[in-house]
């Protein structure tokens, strides 16, 4: 597997990033009280369809859905369903799409509705952290450079990283090497080289980053049950700094 890809292989990435960066805010404003979460599935259809691009997520690893939404103390990896959403609960939504054989995946989070200080905090600090790898996504560091600086900071704040998930690199395949961490010690890991692209994906919860499986089998919740928040972007390793394909959402 070729982790380096080429200018034209990453031209056609940032295409598929930017799309689905597109559908990422189209679905953010479905996000409001009183709609089943499966409904955004169905948006996320819609779009897709009208991007002319491929559901990645579908059958990988058995998930049976286009998307991951997760409400809550779910983390990642939440099935959407007819859990209806209420004011004050905070949601993550992670999709992936194929465009010309390449693959692309997204996540953010978002509060429904009228949210608490903390959930707002949690999303903001979430946020941050995803910015501040992105600066480390430089060649030359290695993916502990990476998960140090998101776990230093998360910690800095109070909240906790989930360190039994992680981010990855894509291109052909959804998930390739190297795992990327939320967590990790500086100059410990892979090397980076210019031009790999990495999905990075901080993942964090209030009090606690230890999950357990949720109840419909594919989720992750954070085991206390407090928030969790999850931002992921696609990043090309730069000379001097990580550069987005496509905006964070």
């Amino acid at each position: 597997m070729n982790l380096v890809k080429t200018n034209s292989e990453i031209k056609i990435m940032k295409e598929a990033a930017e799309i689905l960066a597109e559908i990422l805010k189209k679905l953010k404003k479905v996000v409001v009280p009183g709609i089943k979460t499966k409904k955004l599935e169905k948006e996320a259809l819609f779009w897709m369809k009208k991007f002319k691009v491929k559901p990645n997520f579908l059958g990988e690893s058995g998930f049976p859905s286009v998307m991951c939404v997760s409400v809550n103390e779910v983390v990642a990896h939440g099935v959407p369903g007819d859990y209806i959403l209420k004011e004050g609960d905070i949601v993550s939504l992670d999709v992936g799409i194929e465009y010309k054989k390449y693959n692309a995946d997204m996540a953010t989070t978002v509060g429904v509705g009228k949210i608490d200080f903390t959930k707002k905090r949690l999303i903001k600090v979430c946020k941050k952290a995803l910015k501040l790898a992105i600066k480390k996504a430089k060649e030359e560091n290695t993916t502990g450079d990476i998960g140090n600086t998101i776990e230093r900071y998360v910690e800095s704040q109070e909240f906790h990283v989930v360190k039994k998930l992680c981010g990855h690199g894509i291109g052909k395949k959804l998930h390739e090497e190297p795992q990327v961490l939320n967590f990790g010690k500086r100059k410990k890991g892979m090397k980076l080289k210019k031009n790999m692209v990495l999905c990075i994906e901080p993942m964090i919860g209030v009090s606690s980053g230890e999950i357990v499986k949720a109840e419909d089998g594919f989720g992750f919740k954070i085991k206390d049950r407090s928030p969790s928040a999850h931002f992921e972007a696609m990043v090309k390793v730069g000379e001097k700094k990580g550069e987005l394909l496509a905006p964070i959402c």
